[in-house]
């Protein structure tokens, strides 16, 4: 495998403790799905009467898990519901190998568990063009099953993780009409990250009552603001799969909630900045932020040309205030600007005007800026309300080390 290195230095202090959601339990186990002695799979096993919703990569090879999974979101099974995931191996681009593969799996998880078929949902991450050896995961199961524990969660997050440097999760407790709600997610990605959805693996829990056309909407609406407005390196992988599940234990119904969708929103946003902040070789987290363009979706346009840009993402690196390179990459993304109208910023300091170079520029206070950890790129359009923030992180020798000898 590529080498992996220490913890990255934009790493949460800490793994939060995540709450305890009534209705899903947990458990881990080393299958040796690649390598031995890893823990790499995990098995959440939800309550009857959950919902589940889904978002998952567009990526026309998408994985065999991911075509099961679209195929089953929907609808609450009487018997509860499951979600088997493996690291090490993607079971992408694996044809016939690849469904059977899946076909194993949700199968024996259905009869180990007691659930329907159609209500397990599998992933796996890891390397693309392998064969899966399902064996080695259905052999575990009724270990797994065994071991099913409510505050398993943390552990969770460990097993998902491959070229991760740290596990990642986030939390959220709020009240409804002055009930406790909780809202607990955990997700996995490093590298080959890019919308749609980025190579990620994430997992969000909660015992509100959600019923799941709500719990869908809400989903993918928040979806478009949080995963898929970063990107390390843009790449968009074939396995992205987002599950989202509501158990209903609390009985707090939370299907039209204001205060439960921001809270949700709030867990994905932080979960999606982790990802970039374990971006493979990363040492600077990076904000963009796009106003004055001439719609929403025209701003998310410049702002990923800004963030994919090797030649930005390398300045950054390098803390090099290379503003000139935020003009070339506007210029480049075949949405509507205007050259006489942009400004550009770096933090707090204008670097660009109506354009033209500032005339209050410093390079020295723009090249301070740049050797923070927390880097903000600033853009206005001057032609419209639309406006957009997406996140990145710089590009380092540390990505190319890692994924150099990715497979060996």
């Amino acid at each position: 495998m590529g080498k992996v290195s220490a913890v990255s230095p934009l790493a949460p202090d800490h793994f939060p403790q995540l709450p305890v959601i009534e209705g899903v339990r947990f458990a881990t186990i080393a299958a040796g799905v690649r390598y031995q002695g890893r823990t790499d799979v995990m098995l959440a096993v939800l309550a009857p009467g959950s919902t589940v919703a889904g978002a998952f990569t567009k990526s026309a090879t998408r994985a065999a898990p991911v075509l099961d999974c679209q195929a089953k979101i929907g609808g609450v099974s009487e018997d509860g519901a499951a979600i088997l995931v493996n690291s090490g191996n993607a079971n992408a681009f694996t044809g016939k190998n690849g469904v059977a593969a899946v076909e194993a799996i949700t199968a024996a998880v259905a009869e180990v568990c007691g659930i329907s078929q159609s209500r397990v949902f599998t992933s796996s991450t890891g390397v693309i063009g392998e064969p899966l050896p399902h064996e080695r995961v259905t052999a575990v199961l009724p270990q797994l099953q065994s071991k099913l524990d409510p505050e398993g969660i943390s552990d969770a997050a460990k097993a998902i993780m491959t070229t991760d440097t740290f596990p990642k999760g986030a939390r959220e407790e709020i009240e409804i009409d002055g009930k406790a709600v909780s809202i607990a997610g955990i997700a996995k990605g490093s590298g080959m990250i890019a919308p749609d959805m980025a190579t990620m693996l994430v997992y969000i829990f909660t015992d509100a009552i959600v019923s799941q056309s709500a719990l869908q909407k809400m989903l993918s609406r928040h979806t478009e603001t949080t995963f898929n407005c970063i990107t390390v390196d843009s790449d968009t992988s074939t396995s992205d799969s987002l599950i989202l599940a509501a158990t209903g234990a609390s009985g707090v119904d939370a299907s039209e909630s204001g205060a439960f969708s921001d809270a949700l929103y709030r867990v994905m946003l932080n979960l999606a900045h982790q990802v970039v902040q374990d971006g493979e070789g990363a040492t600077k987290f990076v904000e963009i932020a796009v106003t004055g363009a001439a719609t929403d979706e025209d701003a998310k346009i410049h702002g990923m040309a800004i963030a994919n840009s090797p030649l930005i993402k390398t300045a950054i690196a390098g803390q090099d205030p290379n503003w000139g390179r935020v003009v070339m990459a506007i210029g480049k993304s075949g949405a509507a600007a205007d050259r006489d109208r942009l400004s550009i910023r770096f933090g707090d300091i204008e670097v660009a005007r109506e354009g033209w170079r500032s005339p209050n520029y410093s390079e020295e206070a723009a090249a301070a800026h740049m050797k923070g950890q927390n880097i903000v790129i600033g853009v206005d359009l001057g032609i419209g309300e639309g406006k957009a923030t997406v996140w990145t992180c710089d590009l380092t020798h540390g990505y190319i080390d890692i994924n150099a000898d990715y497979r060996s």
